[in-house]
């Protein structure tokens, strides 16, 4: 374990992307977590292709690729392969170290997949807090037209409706009918 121990967390998980909605890694962070060549890496998941379905790895698309460069300055045009990166889910990760047979490989997948779970645990969670928060929400809309109500109840209690007043003081005809005839 050696420079291994000195990476931190944040260094991993800043490696994870979401693409077709799922969370996964690329070969060129990988290879440079492992300390292998990106090629070497490649290669040796060609070898065991069959031990890679579509749900553990896929290549991404060019429209992905440039979708990925124009959000992170990091991936820079040229600064990789020419050839497409393989995207690894957590399960692919997993697999890697069947494949990879380096020591470092195997402390690296570790840490992946220990910080997999943490994001999966930490997902969960929210999940909980955001039901939990919907069911607020819910309780509350129900008790706001109560709410409201008893405002509107208060607000006729406090200035309750004054009935019309007769208005007094002199008050002019406008008009007078005499015998039928309309007189202004």
């Amino acid at each position: 374990m050696n420079k291994l121990i000195k990476l931190p967390d944040e260094l991993i998980i800043n490696k994870i992307y979401l693409i077709r909605g799922m969370k996964v890694m690329l070969d060129h962070d990988l290879s440079e977590l492992y300390s292998v060549e990106t090629k070497q890496l490649k290669r040796q998941v060609k070898r065991n292709i069959e031990r890679f379905p579509k749900d553990f790895m896929f290549e991404l698309s060019r429209k992905e690729l440039d979708s990925l460069r124009s959000q992170f300055g990091t991936l820079k045009r040229g600064a990789h392969s020419k050839y497409l990166p393989l995207a690894f889910t957590e399960q692919g990760v997993a697999m890697l170290s069947s494949v990879l047979n380096s020591k470092q490989a195997i402390e690296v997948n570790i840490r992946i997949i220990r910080i997999f779970t943490k994001m999966r645990e930490v997902l969960l969670t929210h999940k909980d807090i955001l039901l939990k928060l919907g069911q607020l929400e819910k309780k509350v809309s129900k008790h706001d037209g109560d709410i409201r109500l008893v405002f509107e109840a208060l607000k006729q209690l406090l200035n309750p409706a004054q009935p019309p007043r007769k208005r007094i003081g002199f008050k002019l005809k406008t008009e007078n009918k005499i015998h039928g005839l309309t007189i202004k």
